[in-house]
């Protein structure tokens, strides 16, 4: 997939071709790392269906410690949209808050609850990001999560590509653009900024169902006038 990227990219910088590349190929895989962990957080295509073990020591957790190792290209945590966890014969819904709401709430007690995990909240935010748990779990549990992730660096043709059809049309686009930024093409950087959004929109338009649209990321970019593809698009979904 990284061959694809790169092979994108050259075409939408190099048109008509060079007699030798115009930009290095090592400064190009950067671009489009970047590219494809800025998409896959903007978009939250990248979902997770994580775990993480709890116990009765304490009540905040980082995401480094939820376990993703199970899907192929995922490098971490970004945010958690829900959060539940096993009991016999099913599974128990753990009510979500606000962070403010929580701490006034469940966390400034003078002596905190122990029991089920029955609320959550996200405090830290980010890769570096954490949640606590409320009552404090008065035993070992493994919570299921709802995660959005960011994908591994690509590194070579082999690893593996996380992040989905058709936000894969999309990349090429951010790499020109940071591309032209390095080179001081600054209109140019603009203008392929401007074709990312385009293509970035109609990858949620094309990938979101028709019944509740909105619980979606992404769908205030989805109102993209019904027109041909901008000129110097890249070719197929990689």
């Amino acid at each position: 997939m990284l061959n694809t990227y790169l092979l994108e990219t050259q075409r939408l910088l190099q048109n008509p071709p060079a007699s030798s590349p115009l930009y290095n190929p090592t400064d190009l895989t950067a671009y489009i790392n970047t590219a494809r962990s800025q998409i896959a957080l903007e978009s939250a295509a990248i979902r997770v269906l994580a775990t993480l073990s709890i116990t009765g020591a304490s009540n905040s957790y980082n995401f480094s410690a939820i376990n993703v190792t199970g899907t192929s290209g995922v490098e971490g945590v970004q945010a958690i949209r829900m959060m539940s966890y096993n009991v016999t014969g099913g599974k128990t819904f753990v009510i979500p808050r606000p962070w403010e709401w929580f701490n006034r709430y469940l966390l400034c007690q003078v002596s905190l609850p122990a029991g089920p995990p029955q609320q959550w909240a996200q405090y830290a935010q980010g890769s570096l990001g954490s949640l606590f748990v409320s009552p404090t779990p008065d035993v070992s549990y493994t919570i299921n999560l709802d995660a959005i992730c960011y994908p591994i660096a690509l590194a070579s043709d082999s690893d593996p590509e996380a992040l989905p059809y058709p936000w894969t049309d999309a990349v090429p686009f951010f790499a020109a653009y940071y591309a032209y930024l390095s080179s001081q093409r600054e209109q140019d950087a603009v203008q392929m900024f401007a074709k990312y959004e385009f293509f970035a929109a109609r990858a949620r338009r094309f990938s979101t169902p028709d019944v509740l649209p909105n619980q979606y990321n992404q769908m205030g970019l989805s109102a993209v006038p019904q027109q041909a593809a901008p000129q110097g698009q890249a070719q197929g979904g990689g």
